[in-house]
């Protein structure tokens, strides 16, 4: 049903057919505005009514001219679907409201562009090698990544879940996609998908299986559930047989669904 991490790459296009017709790229620009306006939209919800279906309407036509502004990405010489006509009216709409500026969707999409589940993992390699520093993390999570010059984005709190030997965590957003895009970057397909929002709560220990993770009937499963306010970042246990490595040499074992929930860290390679 879902891919585990790295599968599927090669189908984003795919995947995205019928929001665009274009390159990749702009495919891409548009999914990353996509994920930008919809954070939005929970945490500053407009009133029934306010958004118009005339995706012409308030003076916008995303097919055509654009006198007052542009959209970065979204070339005027490329027709737009009716999704990404009806997802930057609303962006409009936004602005014209006052609930962000034009600017603050570009800046926020360019933040989280430049975030990769290796900043994630670089944070979880400090915890495993700075007690001192975990404690930070688990207790004042964003002074702690402040630290090593990761701001929290987008006005949300960050909860950081340490996983043990009794207890693992999964996270979910079972409202949209929330996720620690501070730290991890983009949320990947599967995360966002209706199958893992409903099955994760349903059957976590399933789903886990599904991405090849089987937990013990003696460890206590708890599902996170995200929200446009507060985000989850798992802190994943450390493999054994890592205490001779370096902070720099345990960031490569440290995957993105292992801080989602869905994975554990990689095993260190035997010389």
């Amino acid at each position: 049903m879902w891919a585990p991490e790295g599968a599927g790459r090669g189908t984003t296009t795919t995947r995205l057919a019928g929001l665009r017709s274009g390159t990749h790229g702009g495919a891409r620009q548009l999914m990353r505005r996509h994920f930008i306006i919809g954070q939005e939209l929970i945490r500053h919800p407009l009133r029934p009514g306010l958004v118009n279906t005339d995706m012409n309407a308030h003076g916008h036509n995303h097919d055509g001219d654009h006198e007052d502004h542009d959209h970065p990405g979204m070339e005027d010489d490329v027709k737009l679907s009716d999704r990404a006509r009806r997802l930057l009216a609303i962006e409009d709409l936004l602005v014209e409201k006052g609930v962000v500026r034009r600017d603050d969707v570009q800046r926020l999409m360019d933040m989280a562009e430049a975030r990769s589940p290796v900043d994630g993992a670089k944070v979880v390699a400090r915890a495993w090698v700075d007690p001192e520093y975990k404690r930070r993390l688990l207790e004042e999570p964003e002074a702690a990544l402040a630290e090593l010059g990761y701001p929290l984005i987008g006005g949300s709190k960050l909860a950081v879940l340490e996983n043990t030997e009794k207890v693992h965590h999964l996270v979910v957003c079972t409202l949209c996609s929330c996720y620690p895009g501070s730290l991890l970057g983009l949320p990947p397909d599967w995360y966002k998908s209706f199958a893992y929002r409903s099955r994760a709560v349903i059957d976590p220990r399933g789903v886990m299986r599904e991405f090849g993770l089987k937990i013990g009937d003696d460890v206590e499963v708890r599902v996170m559930d995200s929200t446009a306010d507060l985000r989850y970042l798992v802190l994943p246990l450390r493999p054994k047989g890592t205490g001779h490595l370096s902070e720099e040499d345990l960031v490569p074992l440290v995957t993105r669904d292992s801080m989602i929930g869905v994975g554990v860290p990689k095993a260190p390679s035997v010389r």
